[in-house]
């Protein structure tokens, strides 16, 4: 995973401002990689940092269109924030719990490629998200 520093802030044109350093380092720190814009809110406030939703989500934007962080919408109205990252990788979702693991699959990669081909078509990306039942106890108990 990528880290940045103040420097690339301001390489990105964003002045360095303590809500923006506070957001980026929540991301980068994230255990499971990928948060919500109200994740990142309240972890925030737990902090005792006075900042607003609003300023959350401006912030998560400035950052996706200077290319720091992707923001990925999966179903459910779920969407949720991760750095940038140099390799490619696709997602598997808990319908139940909205876990999200990633995972990069090189048999995968290829057959989309020559499913791609077969049709005519270059990719130039693209994006697979796999929903499931997670294998946590609770998870598992809800389907029951």
């Amino acid at each position: 995973m990528a880290s940045f520093t103040n420097q690339d802030l301001r390489k990105a044109g964003l002045k360095v401002t303590l809500p923006r350093i506070k957001i980026l380092e929540l991301l980068e720190s994230a255990k499971m990689h990928h948060m919500s814009a109200e994740e990142i809110y309240k972890a925030l406030i737990e902090q005792g940092e006075d900042v607003g939703l609003a300023t959350v989500y401006r912030v998560l934007t400035q950052f996706e269109q200077a290319g720091i962080v992707e923001r990925h919408n999966f179903e459910n109205n779920l969407s949720v924030f991760e750095i940038t990252q140099e390799g490619h990788h696709d997602h598997l979702v808990c319908d139940v719990c909205g876990k999200i693991v990633e995972f990069h699959n090189e048999v995968i990669e290829e057959e989309q490629l020559k499913v791609a081909a077969e049709h005519g078509f270059k990719l130039s990306g693209h994006s697979l998200v796999l929903y499931g039942i997670c294998d946590d106890q609770e998870c598992k108990d809800s389907i029951r």
